[in-house]
This record gives structure tokens, C-alpha cells and sequence, in this order.
């Protein structure tokens, strides 16, 4: 957990529990420049140099930019008070560690190829695919949980985290045809493995998802499964869709159509890799079936956590934010103080 003391510099990490406040950082230049503009006009304050003959002396007067240096402290302190008003925290920050005595790190691989998006599952098996992992999410209360998912090639969307909050989120933005097209499965459980680190708990889970045939990829799904048994892995499969032909949008230059296609599941591949690491294979052919595939995973996996009022919610941290605000804004307004006595 990060220090109340500790800003993250990386500012584009944080999100915001009362993000409307923000707005109010557009007003600070407007109220900037009427500040400098009313002290400039004023008679007697501050003695700009105005030769009429040196207009660059005007431009590159000393004193000019050192009051324009004075109101960006000023308004950079002002966007760190407004910033944290507005409760700033960053999605990855994590409860104390040992405030849970047990629990599971678990990895979702999903399959987001072209495939997925057949209509066998309402609205496809995709959406299908991204709700049920929710709520499985939802029933899960100790656990450190992350999102990989793969097409051609596969990525990490969200690395292990108690911040459910924002693993939704971020499946909820996760579409078909944002990598590489293709089917990679060993690389889709190889991404999860290499998530799953030494420091991660003991007891460690992947859920691989896919609805298709291994057609790419650098590392073979058995090799994969391999690496995952000698971490002491778990892997349970996935076979999402129903047997034969499914309809499916295809692209085509006269817009997307809707078209029958023959959709093939390796199930003799995801049902040894499941069998090498201790786990299972399952298929789903229909939204309850997937639903009900998870909660026997849920029940299979039921190391519970001891303190279970711990607060999952990454905590807020505008004390930082609070700290550096007031500081840029006493050394602005105190260094406008000293110029103004020394200009009277």
C-alpha cells in the first residue's frame, strides 16, 4: 500500500472516486489571467519596464516572468487541491497483505477472437463469456484475480488484483479484434502463467476460455500447460459454443452480414492440458451451462479468506495531493507578497 505521504508521478495512473470536481481545474487559468492582467493594469504595484523603443525588453523583462513563474506555482498548487477533492487513487493499489491469512491468485484467459463473436450465446459468446466471468468475480472475496486475453497473440488487460472493481471495468472494455486475428492457446495460457509470479500465494488458478483451434502462437498449448504444471498451476479449460454450424457477422464491402459457420473445439487439447496441471475441462454450450461451469469452479477453489470485513476498495489518497497543493500555493502567494512590498 502506498504512503499517505506518496505521490505517484505518473498522474495519468490515477481514477477518481468524485471526478466531477475536476471540471473546476478548468477555471483556474481563466482566474490566472484576470489576476495577472488586473495586476498589470494596476498603477504603482508592479513597475513593468516600458520602453517604447525595446519592445523585447517588454517581452523578456525579469520581473514580468517571475510573476508569471509565481501564478503557475499558484495554479499548479490549486490543481492539487482540486485534484484531491475530487479523491484520486490508483487502480492497482491493494489492500495489506497480511491482512489475509489465505486465498487464490487466479488468472481469466479469455478468447476474444473473431469467433467469439457467434450468436449462439446471447448477445455472442463473448458477452456471454465477459458477464459469466464477473460474476464469478463477484462470488470470489480473498482472492487476487487478473484478465488476459488472447486472439493471434495475447496481453495482460489486468495483472492480479483485489481491486474487483476495476477488473470489471476493465473486462466490460475489452472487444474482439484488438490484437492480432487467430486462435494462440498455448500463448493465451503462456501470458497467464508469466502473470503468476514467484511472490504470488500458494494456491494458484488459470481459467482458460476459448471456443476454437489453436491455429498460432510461438508456444505450442502443451509446452504451456507443461510450464503451468511445474509452477504448480492449475489450469481448468473452457470450450464455449455449441456443436456444428453457428451464425456469425462477417465483414464484407458491403457492410457485416450474419453467416453460418463451422466453428471446431479442440476438446481433446484443453481436456489434456486441464488433466497434466490437476484440473478439469469443461464445455458450455449456452449461458447456463457456462454459469454453472463457473460456480463448480468457484466450489472446487474454496479457500476463504480469515478477516473477511477486511475493505477490498483501494483506499484514496488525497493527502498527498493536499500536501504539495498548499505547499505550491504558500510559495507562490508568499514570493507575490515580497514583490509587491519591494514594488510599492
Amino acid at each position: 500500500m502506498n504512503s499517505p505521504l506518496f505521490l505517484h508521478i505518473r498522474f495519468w495512473e490515477y481514477q477518481f472516486y468524485a471526478p466531477h470536481w475536476l471540471w473546476l481545474l478548468l477555471l483556474i487559468p481563466i482566474l490566472l489571467f484576470l489576476r495577472y492582467y488586473r495586476l498589470e493594469k494596476s498603477q504603482g504595484v508592479i513597475k513593468f519596464p516600458r520602453p517604447a523603443k525595446d519592445l523585447n525588453a517588454i517581452a523578456f523583462s525579469p520581473i514580468k516572468w517571475l510573476i508569471l513563474t509565481v501564478y503557475a506555482l499558484i495554479g499548479v498548487g490549486a490543481s492539487f487541491l482540486i485534484i484531491a477533492l475530487a479523491l484520486p487513487y490508483l487502480p492497482y493499489a491493494e489492500d495489506n497483505e497480511n491482512d489475509f491469512d489465505e486465498g487464490i491468485d487466479i488468472i481469466i484467459s479469455m478468447d476474444i477472437s473473431g469467433s467469439m463473436m457467434a450468436t449462439d450465446f446471447l448477445p455472442n459468446r463473448l458477452e456471454a463469456a465477459k458477464t459469466m466471468a464477473k460474476e464469478f468475480i463477484d462470488g470470489r472475496k480473498s482472492d487476487r484475480i487478473g484478465f488476459v486475453v488472447f486472439e493471434g497473440e495475447a496481453y495482460t488487460a489486468c495483472p492480479v488484483t483485489r481491486n474487483y472493481d476495476y477488473l470489471k471495468q476493465t473486462i466490460d472494455g475489452i472487444k474482439s479484434g484488438m490484437i492480432e486475428p487467430g486462435t494462440a492457446i498455448g500463448t493465451g495460457l503462456g501470458t497467464a502463467v508469466a502473470r503468476l509470479k514467484s511472490d504470488s500465494l500458494s494456491s494458484k488458478v488459470i481459467i482458460l476460455l476459448t471456443d476454437g483451434e489453436s491455429n498460432k502462437g510461438e508456444i505450442s498449448p502443451m509446452a504451456a500447460a507443461e510450464l503451468a504444471k511445474n509452477k504448480n498451476i492449475t489450469v481448468y479449460t473452457i470450450g464455449v459454443g455449441k456443436k456444428g454450424i453457428v451464425k456469425m457477422p462477417i465483414n464484407t464491402p458491403f457492410g457485416q452480414i450474419m453467416q453460418n459457420t463451422q466453428v471446431n473445439i479442440d476438446e481433446k487439447l484443453l481436456k489434456k492440458m486441464a488433466d497434466l496441471t490437476g484440473g478439469e475441462y469443461f464445455r458450455a454450450t449456452d449461458e447456463n451451462s457456462l454459469r454453472e461451469i463457473y460456480q463448480t469452479i468457484d466450489q472446487m477453489e474454496t479457500k476463504k479468506m480469515v478477516n473477511n470485513t477486511i475493505h477490498r476498495e483501494p483506499p484514496y489518497m488525497p493527502e498527498s495531493f493536499l500536501l504539495f497543493g498548499l505547499i505550491f500555493i504558500f510559495i507562490g502567494m508568499a514570493t507575490e507578497q515580497i514583490l509587491l512590498k519591494k514594488n510599492a
